[in-house]
């Protein structure tokens, strides 16, 4: 079959459409001038590779010859890589949401030869089945409306845009009280599940954000509830089929109660967010286990989804051969033939049965404590932690040996910058070095791979970046150079975050709603510049930067970061009271600016055991850096946060400050914890 116009692409998901028998398009001047020329309504479908029920509709109807010819006949079709274009994903995802309640991919939108959606869903069988019409059906009825009705469509588009409009103007604007993280922990548990951990009801999606705030208001009330709840919810997640037992990582999402059977696909950003919070949890608790999953989840990364260039990948399919987890599921009689004699004490542990827990195999999850396994067998917990051991090194070795699950290579500035920061909490935690290299590493690939003329661009593939950089690539780059400048301080990476912070004020911040807009002003016009103001499986843009910026304050002194994050803040703190499940992010910053950053500054690293205790413990509103000899500290002593600090001799010395008073320099771990 001839290849169509995504041939040429570089997006993993478009090249799987390249030989459909569907004209498809990307989106691009071209498409959207023949819908013009030609007064062709615009069939817009918007997924991403390691979609599963996108992948079934591509069978199910853009497979179909028969389907195909009706859409090529009646439309102008248009395929986008929701990953690639998040803009345009997120304006249509917004009328489906305000049309049917909810949203998800595949997306399917028809659009008018302007943009304009008049109808609009998700996945649609290709005949009419289970209370879906059928993809057929609706093409057809929608070509003949078209062409019959075009009131009806002119009257069904413009209803569609001016509802959107509406949902844009969100500001709501309130004092910032101790009374927003009140009202928003206490909404939060009350969806919370205190049996299972998490929120809500299947399917359970981790929700890194809102389990850190959690932490963090435990910490402001000491009300113990919302930590162990936290803790709850983390253990049973690292228990269950979610996380990949012998492979590190965490799958999208469970889609059950009990984070038993996952939805297969692995996402970057989900790897890079997890980590944070588990190395909390190992702060706060100093349990084992946690810093087991925060190095193991890197360690998944670092070996499966890190090009040779020093970007991370996006993705891994849930499915291969066809099969949704065939790669992660075992046989009872396999894992026996493997393991031999320790087969017992693994199948045990991690609940392998002849019957299986999904479709005849099994998805592993830890079902007792080491304890309870080592009184069965009369052994140590020692002794049977170096058998589980050996035995997911055998197992993971095997499983190799399979196809395994497709991977999308492009690489996002946003989710690397995710990524970079997840890398920089497990190093504080571990100080595996691996992981400092790796961020440092990601962090130069961007700025000599991904960008041009002194701005971002927003995604990498086959040595080639495109498309103009969004609010979220920003947002994260500038965190995550923060966060790099708290470990490795230089005026290299200062200047960075503070060149990329500017150029978000001026080229994105909305004066009038007091916000960020998810598009630049240079960017392509669309029919709607959103604002993207939820924290759910992505910290938003605008919550993110907020945080961003209240750091760089503290550290330059700069008002213009205080004034733009403080604005971000007050305009949508009221909607974080009362719905704080969408606001994870922007709570973590409320906290933070509520509690007044803790300044604190290390003067040399001789003294391990004091570097030690500040890296490991839980302090969420600090900024900490790190200072190793005397010509950073004079590089950058022209900034307020150093000013008056100094190298007296070998010993490691810690300024604490607060409300722009310091302390004395203070020597030794009783001293510092006096302070904090």
């Amino acid at each position: 079959m001839e290849p169509n116009r995504l041939a040429s692409e570089s997006s993993p998901y478009l090249l799987q459409h390249a030989y459909n028998p569907v004209k498809w398009y990307p989106w691009c001047d071209e498409a959207l001038k023949k819908a013009k020329d030609e007064n062709k309504p615009i069939f817009l479908s918007v997924g991403y590779s390691a979609c599963h029920w996108c992948h079934v509709m591509a069978h199910e109807s853009f497979e179909n010859v028969e389907i195909a010819q009706v859409m090529n006949e009646n439309f102008v079709n248009i395929k986008v890589d929701r990953e690639e274009r998040p803009d345009i994903d997120d304006i249509y995802q917004k009328v489906c949401q305000l049309t049917t309640g909810s949203g998800g991919w595949p997306l399917s939108v028809f659009l008018t030869p302007d943009q304009r959606p008049f109808y609009v869903g998700t996945y649609f069988p290709p005949l009419d089945s289970y209370g879906r019409p059928g993809f057929g059906s609706v093409i057809r009825q929608l070509a003949q409306a078209w062409k019959e009705k075009p009131y009806d469509v002119e009257a069904a588009a413009e209803n569609f845009v001016s509802s959107l409009k509406k949902t844009e103007s969100i500001t709501l604007p309130s004092k910032l009280e101790k009374s927003i993280l009140d009202e928003a922990a206490v909404n939060l548990l009350s969806i919370g599940d205190p049996t299972n951990g998490g929120f809500g009801h299947a399917p359970k999606f981790p929700n890194a954000a809102n389990l850190s705030f959690m932490l963090r208001y435990s910490k402001l009330c000491g009300i113990s509830k919302f930590q162990e709840f936290v803790l709850k919810t983390l253990t049973k997640m690292a228990n269950g089929g979610i996380y990949d037992q012998i492979g590190g990582g965490f799958h999208r999402y469970s889609t059950d109660s009990r984070w038993l059977v996952p939805h297969f696909e692995k996402m970057l950003y989900d790897n890079a967010l997890l980590p944070i919070v588990y190395a909390e949890a190992y702060q706060i608790t100093k349990d084992m286990k946690y810093l087991e999953v925060v190095n193991n989840t890197l360690g998944y990364i670092l070996r499966e989804m890190t090009s040779p260039e020093g970007g991370f990948y996006s993705a891994q399919d849930a499915d291969s051969e066809g099969e949704e987890g065939k790669y992660y599921v075992w046989k009872k009689s396999d894992v026996q033939k493997i393991l031999g004699a320790d087969s017992d004490v693994f199948c045990l542990y991690y609940d392998v049965t002849d019957g299986g827990n999904f479709e005849g195999h099994t998805i592993l999850n830890n079902s007792i404590n080491l304890s309870s396994a080592a009184f069965h067998f009369g052994k140590t917990e020692h002794e049977i932690k170096e058998v589980l051991e050996r035995c997911k090194t055998k197992l993971l070795e095997e499983r190799k040996k399979r196809v395994p699950p497709g991977r999308d290579e492009k690489i996002l500035v946003s989710w690397n910058s995710l990524m970079i920061s997840g890398f920089l909490r497990g190093y504080r935690v571990t100080q595996n070095e691996d992981f400092l290299a790796a961020a440092e590493k990601c962090i130069s690939f961007i700025e000599q791979k991904m960008v041009k003329d002194g701005e971002l661009l927003h995604t990498y593939k086959d040595r080639h970046a495109k498309l103009r950089a969004y609010l979220d690539d920003y947002a994260y780059f500038v965190n995550a150079l923060v966060d790099y400048f708290e470990i490795k301080p230089s005026k290299k990476y200062l200047d960075l975050a503070t060149y990329y912070a500017n150029y978000l004020l001026e080229h994105f911040w909305d004066e009038n709603e007091k916000g960020f807009f998810f598009t630049a002003d240079n960017h392509e016009k669309l029919i709607i510049r959103t604002k993207n103001i939820y924290d759910l499986s992505l910290p938003s843009g605008n919550s993110v930067a907020s945080g961003a910026l209240l750091r760089l304050y503290h550290i330059t002194q700069d008002k213009r970061y205080l004034d733009a994050s403080l604005k971000v803040m007050e305009s949508l703190s009221t909607m974080a009271a009362e719905n704080p499940f969408g606001f994870g992010q922007l709570l973590n910053v409320i906290y933070t600016y509520l509690k007044k950053p803790t300044e604190i500054t290390l003067i040399n690293s001789t003294n391990k055991q004091l570097c030690s205790y500040l890296e490991k413990k839980f302090l969420p509103e600090a900024i900490l850096v790190g200072i190793q000899n005397k010509d950073t500290l004079k590089e950058l002593q022209h900034l307020p946060f150093f000013a008056g600090k100094e190298f007296l001799d070998d010993k490691t010395r810690v300024y604490v400050c607060k409300d722009f008073t310091c302390s004395l320099p203070l020597e030794t771990i009783s001293d510092v914890e006096k302070l904090l």
